[in-house]
Parts: structure tokens; C-alpha cells; sequence
């Protein structure tokens, strides 16, 4: 039964994939490749490299430091690398905003102190903001690594006597030869389909990446061959990056161990004033900018503007319709695959290989010949957004799912235990807190999301991540830190209800 199910929605899912994809290939076929398009392609792979490299190069010593010393809130701290992959982008880059902004606390500073004041516009701007995106991300990779070092080769270095610098060669830098290149792609890969992040903080011929170049030819040129163009060159870009991660990712050369914890060695003096300067500028590097939105924020709570709260409601219809769509997807897939069905593993990471306006350009192409675009804008928002979250909660749910199949799957199988019976028995009882925390970080991707949307909606239908970018682009900056101080707060509270159901029931 799920491998039959399985089967269908991976038939749907390649159908929603590469469906617009062909609407594109047919569509590109008349318009050609200019000057403008390759500068944008080059600025493309450029931000990504830059910003994979200094979020990586950012990432290591504090990885290093958290997985070596143990001090009060570290487990705190380590949670909180997490909420910027949370954090709605558009308030990620108004709080970058208001600490390096042109009135921003840094250069305030510079001026108090005779200096010039510096810019985050451009190419340095993306790549800052693409540090505070990805760095604890790239960290928590990072981390892992670590934390997976055999502690049978912890206590060999012990009892070898191993200086720092010897445990440095042996153990540690081949561990990272082994993790550093799946980091790398990772995080290159992501920022090849930034959008949000380069339409403030680009902008112009010298810094458009193809995401923003499509966004302008269909919205300002309406020119749809030429974006069918660039979403093709997007398409053979992300496609390249997962070769090359499949080809630079390397198996781990430490071997299996026993599953003991050993602590890592901490060492003292120069080094441990290092580790703990590397977490203080961290914690303050990720602290300040969401610090910052809270206090521009809070006094404009009282006066936000009208088209806010129609904002906020789409928003939180499309996480309520986006959520259940992908996660029911994606259980099903997981559960298929599961049961031996090796072959949905690629249809399930297909979306990986796009982009939400890759796929928003073919919806676009196909739908505006029959239908105002704007008509559609929630319902494919909806659809792209569920489609590009799908990989994630497939990824969360897997490792439960064959967990539960080999548990339970035979002895299901035994007592005729299917369809809604399964479900309600057996299935959301042993996978409801994997199934809380797919529903809440699906959501919460959701409510923030400013991609697709941008294409489609016109004054009626924008979700409130496009609400507070026409603000922002209107120099209302207060009101856009409250409308983003709002977003916020929807976006960590749909992530905590539907985590808060999934970790509850696995308290029963």
C-alpha cells in the first residue's frame, strides 16, 4: 500500500518538478544569452563561492570550540544555532541592516571615531548576510564531525601523549578533509538560489544574481523568453553544484567504534582564550542584528500599516496548507522507501536541483496565456513552496520510518494493519515527534518565505516577507522592523505549537 501511494506522489512531485522545467527548456529555445545574463550567472557562482568559503572559514573555529569546552549555556547556545535557519530572511537582512546599515550601530561607531563609514551593499553586503544565514548551519555540519570521532581513537591520542599540534594532523584536520567538501557544497549550493538577500542587498548590473535577473525580466521587462533563459542557465548551475558534491564528498576514513563518549582534549593557555573569543564574537555576531529588529520593533507595534495584517493572514494560510501537503508527502515517500523502494530517493531530493523561482517561471509560462497571474498567486505559492520544502521533511522523517518498518512492520503486516487503521494505531504514535518537528520547520520556512510569491501577487495576495520588502524599499524602516518583529514571532510560534504537539505525544 505506502509503496503504491509512494509511487504516485513521486509520479506528482517529478510531474511539479520538471514539468515547469520543460515549459522553460520549450520556452528558452527563443531568447538568447547576452552580456547582462553571463555577468549575472558570474555574480551568481561568485556570492555563492565567497559566501561557502567565509561562512565554512567562520564556521571551523567555533565548531571546534564548542565541541572542546564545556561552560554554562553551551547547550543553550548550541539550540540556538538553529533558529537562523528559522529566521524569516527578510528580517535577517533588516537586522544586518540596522547594525551595518548606513545608520546602522556600526557606523555610527566609525563616524564617533573620525573613520569613513562603510557600505553593505554590493557584493560584501550579500556575503555578510550569507555568513549570518549559513554560518550555523555550516557549525552544526561542522560539529557533528566532531562529535563523531571514535573515542577509541580519543583515548589512543591520550595515551600516545599527543601535543594540540599532534592531535590537530591525525585527528583532526583528516575529519575535516572528510567534512569540510559536503559542508562547502552545502552551503554553495544555497546560496546559488538566494533571492531574498541579493534584492536588498544587490541590486544593479554589477550585482544581480539569475534568481534576481529572472524576478526583473518578469516583473519589470516582462520579458519571458529571457527569463525562461536564465531559469535554464539556473536550473544547469544547481545541477552542476550537486555533481560536483557527489563528487568531492568523500566516505570518512576513521572506521566504526563503540558508541562511547570521551570528551575532546581542551587545552589551556593561548588556545582556550581563542575557543571562547571565537563563541563570544559568534554568540554577538548573531545576536545583535535580531536584538536590533526586536528594539526598532516594539514601538511601532501600536501604528503598523494596513496592509500588514491582511499580509500576516496569508502568510499563515499558506504555512496552514503548505505544512500538512509537504509532511504528508513526504511521510508517505519516507514510508515507501522504508519498505525497499530505493528508487523514490532521487524523485523525493529532485526539488534540490531547482529553485522556487525556477519553478515559479515555468507556473508563470504556463498559466499566463489562460489566466492573470495574480489570480494564482497564493494557491502556487502554496504549491512551489510545498514542493521545495519536501526534501527537508523527507530527510527528518527517513531515519524514523525505517526504524518504525523494521519494528513493526512485519507484525503490521500480520494483523492487516492498513490505511487509516496504520496511520491512527501505529504510525502517528511512533513517529508523532518527528512528525511535530517536520510540521513546524516546514511551516515556519513557510510564513517567511519570500520567493515565488514575488512573481505572482500583485497588491492583493502578498504574504507579509513581501509586505515588509515593499516597506522597506519605501524607506519605512520602522515600520518594517515591527511588520518584521511580527513575522518573527508567527514564524517561531507555528514552529513551536507543532513541535510542542509532536514532543507531547512522545511524552504519553
Amino acid at each position: 500500500m505506502a509503496r503504491r501511494a509512494g509511487a504516485l506522489i513521486a509520479a506528482g512531485l517529478a510531474a511539479l518538478t520538471l514539468g515547469p522545467v520543460a515549459v522553460v527548456l520549450a520556452q528558452a529555445g527563443r531568447g538568447g544569452v547576452g552580456t547582462t545574463d553571463l555577468a549575472a550567472l558570474r555574480f551568481t557562482v561568485t556570492q555563492a563561492a565567497l559566501s561557502a568559503l567565509a561562512s565554512t572559514a567562520c564556521a571551523v573555529p567555533l565548531a571546534r570550540a564548542l565541541a572542546r569546552r564545556r561552560f554554562a549555556g553551551r547547550r543553550l547556545m548550541i539550540t540556538a544555532l538553529g533558529a537562523p535557519f528559522l529566521l524569516p530572511v527578510i528580517v535577517a537582512v533588516l537586522g544586518l541592516l540596522a547594525v551595518f546599515g548606513r545608520a546602522g550601530l556600526v557606523n555610527d561607531g566609525l563616524r564617533l571615531l573620525g573613520l569613513a563609514p562603510v557600505s553593505i551593499f554590493g557584493l560584501g553586503g550579500v556575503v555578510l548576510a550569507h555568513i549570518f544565514l549559513n554560518m550555523p548551519l555550516a557549525t552544526r555540519m561542522l560539529l557533528q564531525g566532531w562529535q563523531a570521532i571514535p573515542a577509541e581513537r580519543l583515548r589512543l591520542a591520550a595515551s600516545l601523549d599527543f601535543r594540540p599540534t599532534d592531535f590537530w594532523r591525525h585527528i583532526e584536520a583528516p575529519m575535516l578533509r572528510d567534512v569540510l567538501p559536503g559542508v562547502l557544497l552545502a552551503v554553495f549550493a544555497i546560496c546559488l538560489t538566494s533571492f531574498a538577500v541579493v534584492l536588498i542587498l544587490g541590486g544593479g548590473p554589477a550585482a544581480t544574481t539569475v534568481e534576481l535577473a529572472i524576478y526583473q525580466a518578469i516583473r519589470f521587462e516582462f520579458d519571458l523568453p529571457r527569463a525562461a533563459t536564465l531559469a535554464l542557465m539556473q536550473v544547469g548551475t544547481c545541477g552542476l553544484a550537486v555533481a560536483l558534491a557527489s563528487f568531492f564528498t568523500t566516505p570518512g576514513g576513521f572506521g566504526a567504534g563503540l558508541d562511547r563518549q570521551a570528551d575532546l582534549p581542551a587545552p589551556g593557555g593561548w588556545r582556550q582564550l581563542i575557543d571562547f573569543g571565537a563563541i563570544g564574537l559568534a554568540a554577538s555576531f548573531l545576536a545583535l542584528p535580531i536584538g536590533a529588529v526586536v528594539l526598532r520593533g516594539v514601538p511601532g507595534l501600536a501604528s503598523l500599516p494596513a496592509g500588514v495584517w491582511p499580509g500576516l493572514l496569508t502568510s499563515l494560510l499558506v504555512a496552514l496548507c503548505t505544512a500538512p501537503l509537504a509532511v504528508s508527502a513526504a511521510l508517505v515517500l519516507a514510508l515507501a522507501r522504508a519498505q525497499g523502494a530505493r528508487w523514490l530517493e532521487p524523485v523525493a531530493m529532485l526539488p534540490m536541483a531547482g529553485s522556487q523561482l525556477v519553478l515559479g517561471t515555468g507556473l508563470f509560462l504556463l498559466v499566463f496565456p489562460f489566466v492573470a497571474p495574480p489570480d494564482l498567486a497564493v494557491p502556487v505559492t502554496i504549491l512551489v513552496t510545498a514542493v521545495m520544502a519536501l526534501p527537508f521533511a523527507y530527510r527528518i522523517l527517513l531515519p524514523e520510518a525505517r526504524v518504525l518498518v523494521a519494528d513493526y512492520g512485519r507484525l503490521a503486516e500480520s494483523l492487516g494493519l492498513r490505511g487509516w487503521a496504520a496511520l491512527r494505531l501505529l504510525i502517528l504514535p511512533r513517529l508523532r515527534r518527528p512528525l511535530g518537528f517536520a510540521l513546524g520547520l516546514t511551516a515556519a520556512l513557510a510564513v517567511g518565505d519570500l520567493g515565488v510569491v514575488a512573481l505572482f501577487a500583485a497588491e492583493h495576495g502578498a504574504t507579509l516577507p513581501l509586505v515588509i520588502s515593499r516597506l522597506m524599499a519605501a524607506y519605512r524602516m520602522e515600520a518594517a522592523a515591527a511588520a518584521s518583529l511580527l513575522l518573527v514571532i508567527a514564524a517561531f510560534g507555528v514552529f513551536w505549537i507543532c513541535d510542542r504537539w509532536g514532543r507531547a505525544g512522545a511524552e504519553l
